[in-house]
């Protein structure tokens, strides 16, 4: 059983705090079970006019496998207490790995384990984070970064995310997408944060969009190109293809083969299809275009993905 610690530290936020523990609550099809601490048992002090009772202090962090840090208010006015940052840094040595979201990467930034990586944080505080820790090479246009042993997120939402990637780097996109239903949530939200910085004139992007995609993922067998998708969604090629990239971070074309990869992705987990039968299945065309796209995708073999994500015949 994978043991998921939900550090709350002063001012914690509560969507921050929920998420992870709503995520990887123990059920039948979850293999984690989740400990919410603080620097010490008893009642912490959150925000938005909340407070924390919780069981444990940070002996919770010294038997975890993920230590979640959710974000808190102010965090670029003081560090987490030194024994916080002590007990992170020991996790960090003995093995765990370290996820924040949103503001919690402050309390990340305060051991040093992200001195020299790529970090994200909420987008108001970005360049609070670079000014403060130097040594962080702060991406302010991503969801999440996924360093190995440490990880980052933006904004709460994007906590969701962090945590269905990790879920899916544990078990699988069969998993992720069953936990993502569960949230009644996107299974893979692609684009980056910048899409939700406020703008001077914000753009309404309507249902068409939404609608547009849905239709294409179940499409994805056939040939499709932008004039189709924006012939569904009832505006010009050009109008589509600027909007699109806006709503999602990525072009039409790019959004459509990073779903076809996840489609196949989830036919090398649960089917015994060949490679050429799965490529055909998700519009790829050949077997050798399938590898190809995988591989620049996700750094790997379909053949090496169902090796490690296969699931066993019952």
């Amino acid at each position: 059983m994978h043991r998921v610690a939900v550090l709350v530290l002063e001012g914690a936020k509560p969507l921050d705090v929920g998420i992870p523990a709503q995520v990887f609550t123990h059920r039948s099809s979850m293999p984690y079970e989740v400990h919410v601490c603080g620097a010490a048992a008893g009642l912490v002090t959150g925000g938005d006019g909340l407070a924390y009772h919780v069981a444990q202090g940070l002996e919770a962090i010294a038997s975890a496998d993920t230590v979640f840090i959710p974000g808190y208010r102010e965090p670029a006015r003081e560090d987490p207490p030194p024994a916080v940052v002590e007990a992170l840094i020991a996790a960090h040595e003995r093995g765990a790995r370290l996820a924040a979201i949103s503001t919690g990467a402050f309390a990340l930034a305060a051991t040093g384990l992200l001195d020299g990586r790529r970090a994200t944080t909420h987008w108001h505080y970005t360049k609070v984070l670079q000014a403060k820790h130097p040594r962080i090479r702060v991406d302010e246009n991503v969801l999440f970064v996924d360093e190995g042993s440490v990880l980052t997120s933006a904004g709460a939402a994007s906590g969701v995310d962090l945590c269905l990637h990790l879920v899916r780097r544990d078990h699988g996109v069969a998993l992720s997408n069953q936990v993502a239903r569960r949230l009644v949530a996107a299974p893979y939200r692609s684009g980056g944060q910048a899409q939700f910085v406020p703008r001077s004139v914000p753009e309404p992007l309507g249902e068409f969009f939404a609608a547009t995609r849905h239709w294409a993922l179940e499409r994805l067998e056939t040939p499709l190109t932008v004039a189709e998708l924006a012939r569904h969604a009832r505006v010009s090629t050009r109008t589509f293809s600027r909007r699109f990239l806006d709503d999602t971070g990525y072009t039409p074309m790019q959004w459509i083969l990073r779903a076809r990869i996840d489609f196949a992705r989830e036919l090398l987990e649960r089917s015994d299809l060949g490679v050429e039968q799965i490529a055909a299945r998700v519009g790829l065309g050949t077997g050798a275009n399938l590898r190809l796209h995988f591989h620049r995708v996700l750094g790997t073999s379909p053949s090496e993905y169902r090796h490690t994500f296969a699931q066993p015949a019952a």
